[in-house]
């Protein structure tokens, strides 16, 4: 799932960023949109299982901590005006540790459990802290689309860890 997460970001991202024509930045916002939602059906219908045999109304639950996480991150880049960019080389190797773990677990068989995604929820917070700092500091007013794009990515990367966490029995 997270490989297909990164590869509909990082083509998404290129269309929004890359091209000058209004229309294909939407286009590529669009595409990942649309990605986005095939990615998370199998997890939002898990959690529905969930929360039908009984559990607790774990979306519920998911969204209004990932939004409340989300909106404290945003609101210390906005407060601060404090520039996290120094995140981004952090954020690189702790993606990639992430992609070396997830390998090994299909290689190799095991279950990456929960300290993995809550290092996934950390990564996900850092990414929205850099998101947020570069639409403050780095983006220009027509980059919005892209920009939304990247912020929205890191949003949907924490409530799939969160919901991850939630749903675990």
């Amino acid at each position: 799932m997270l490989g297909g997460f990164m590869l509909a970001t990082n083509y998404a991202e290129k269309m929004a960023f890359k091209n000058h024509n209004i229309n294909q930045q939407y286009l590529g916002l669009l595409l990942f949109v649309v990605a986005e939602a095939f990615i998370f059906i199998p997890l939002i219908g898990i959690a529905m299982m969930i929360a039908e045999s009984g559990g607790a109304n774990i979306l519920n639950q998911a969204a209004i901590l990932t939004l409340s996480l989300f909106t404290g991150l945003s609101a210390v880049v906005l407060i601060t005006k404090k520039d996290f960019s120094f995140l981004k080389s952090i954020l690189a190797i702790g993606l990639f540790i992430a992609i070396g773990l997830i390998a090994a677990g299909l290689l190799f068989g095991f279950n990456l459990g929960l300290w993995f995604s809550v290092g996934m929820v950390i990564l996900a917070s850092g990414s929205i802290l850099y998101q947020t700092s570069n639409m403050v500091h780095k983006y220009s007013e027509d980059q919005y689309v892209g920009a939304s794009l990247g912020l929205f990515a890191s949003l949907m990367l924490l409530f799939w860890y969160i919901l991850s966490i939630l749903s675990r029995d």
